[in-house]
C-alpha cells in the first residue's frame, strides 16, 4: 500500500477537497477552532461527503510536524497527475508555457513557483531530480492547492531536456541579470518555457548554453536580485500579458 500523504493549511486541503476528495483518507481540525474559517471548511468538507476527526492542536503538531497548520490536517493519497513531459508537450501545442527551475532547493521557493504557474496557466513546473527539492507538506502548505493542480516533473539531464524541448520547437527562455536582452524589449515566441535559477545561484553555465535566449528583469530600485517566484511571476506574467 502506498504511503499516505500529510497534507495541511486551509488553503491546500481544501483543494483537495474541492478537487479530488476521494483521495482523502483521514481529515482532521483543531477542536478549539470555532471562527468563521473553520465553519466554512467543516461546510466544505461536509458537501464533499468526508468525515471530519475534532483533535487536540498538539496532536495536529505532531501529524504535520510543525504548528503551522492552521489547524487543519489531512492525510490523503497522493494524486496522479500528467508528468509525461514529451505528453504533455505534444498535447499543449503552441499553447504550451512552462517553467523551468534550475537548483531551486527551497520549499517555500518551489511552493510559492508552483502557486505562480497555476495562477498564469502554466502547464507544468520541470526540475532536476538532483538539484530540486521534492513535493512535502511544507511545499503543499505554501502552494495553497497549486501543487494539486501544476504537475512538477524532475529529470535526470536538465541540458538535454532543454534541448529536447528545442527539437519539439519550445522556445527556452533564460533569466540571467546580465543579459543583453531586457525582459520588457526581448522578442519571444509561444510555444515557450522559462528557465529560472536560485537567487544569487543563478543558472548553471550548460542550463545557459541550452537556452535558445537570455533575458535580464528591468531593475528600479536599490536591490540587486529577485526571489525566483517573485521573478517567474513577472517572466509568466509578462508572456500571458503579450500573447494570452
Amino acid at each position: 500500500m502506498a504511503k499516505l500523504k500529510v497534507i495541511y493549511g486551509f488553503h491546500a486541503v481544501a483543494s483537495r477537497l474541492r478537487h479530488h476528495p476521494e483521495t482523502i483518507r483521514e481529515l482532521y481540525v483543531d477542536v478549539s477552532r470555532k471562527d468563521p474559517r473553520a465553519r466554512d471548511f467543516l461546510a466544505l468538507a461536509q458537501t464533499a461527503g468526508v468525515p471530519v476527526h475534532a483533535v487536540p492542536a498538539e496532536r495536529l503538531n505532531g501529524m504535520a510536524g510543525t504548528s503551522r497548520h492552521q489547524g487543519v490536517v489531512a492525510q490523503a493519497d497522493a494524486v496522479a497527475l500528467r508528468v509525461d513531459l514529451d505528453e504533455l508537450v505534444e498535447g499543449a501545442g503552441q499553447d504550451l508555457l512552462l517553467l523551468v527551475l534550475d537548483g531551486v532547493q527551497d520549499p517555500h521557493n518551489l511552493g510559492a513557483c508552483l502557486r505562480v504557474a497555476d495562477a498564469m496557466g502554466a502547464h507544468a513546473v520541470v526540475a532536476p531530480r538532483d538539484r530540486a527539492v521534492s513535493l512535502s507538506p511544507t511545499v503543499s502548505k505554501v502552494a495553497s492547492g497549486a501543487a494539486e493542480t501544476v504537475p512538477y516533473i524532475t529529470v535526470t539531464n536538465l541540458a538535454r531536456t532543454l534541448r529536447d524541448l528545442k527539437d519539439h520547437a519550445v522556445w527556452v527562455v533564460g533569466t540571467d541579470d546580465q543579459a543583453k536582452d531586457d525582459l520588457f524589449t526581448a522578442r519571444f515566441q509561444r510555444p515557450m518555457a522559462w528557465v529560472l535559477g536560485a537567487e544569487g545561484a543563478g543558472l548553471r553555465r550548460l542550463t545557459k548554453e541550452n537556452c535558445d535566449q537570455l533575458v535580464r528583469i528591468p531593475m528600479f530600485g536599490s536591490v540587486e536580485s529577485l526571489n525566483v517566484s517573485v521573478a517567474a511571476g513577472i517572466c509568466l506574467y509578462e508572456t500571458r500579458r503579450r500573447n494570452p
